[in-house]
């Protein structure tokens, strides 16, 4: 096995400049990393941006620039992020991972859309009770046609 890497394009939503950028795809990394030569690409100052705390590999904690809003693509899949500016390197976490629902494959070293939601990411409200759906809120009652219902989970 070796490591996996990804084929992502980033979109500052701001000013909707885009770069493709091939990442590692890191799961001991929370979010997404990108060098500056990337973040001065999608049209930030990184001089200007937020500076955020990271932890790094070796357990120190440095300061660095956050860029955000940007949107991650992987093939039909999407989520926003906040970006931070650090290393020499693209790092795609789990959080970008989860928010697109997306798989690791070690043994192929790739990266693919969860098998189980081939229609895109799932969102869960295990927790909540009483509620209606959007339609229903806002008085407009459209019922879903049998073959329009999501699926149920595995």
């Amino acid at each position: 096995m070796g490591h996996v890497h990804t084929d992502l394009t980033l979109t500052n939503m701001l000013s909707k400049q885009s770069v493709n950028v091939r990442a590692l795809v890191d799961t001991g990394t929370t979010y997404m990393l990108v060098p500056p030569s990337v973040a001065v690409e999608l049209g930030f100052d990184i001089e200007e941006v937020v500076m955020s705390c990271v932890t790094i590999a070796d357990g120190r904690r440095v300061r660095c620039p956050r860029i955000a809003p940007i949107e991650i693509r992987f093939q039909d899949r999407v989520c926003n992020v906040d970006i931070a500016v650090l290393g020499d390197q693209c790092l795609m976490g789990v959080i970008p991972l989860e928010a697109m629902d997306l798989v690791v494959d070690p043994i192929n070293e790739r990266v693919t859309p969860n098998p189980k939601h081939p229609e895109g990411p799932t969102f869960y409200a295990l927790g909540a009770r009483n509620i209606v759906s959007f339609d229903e809120r806002f008085s407009r009652p459209q019922p879903l046609l049998p073959s329009q219902s999501c699926p149920k989970s595995a």
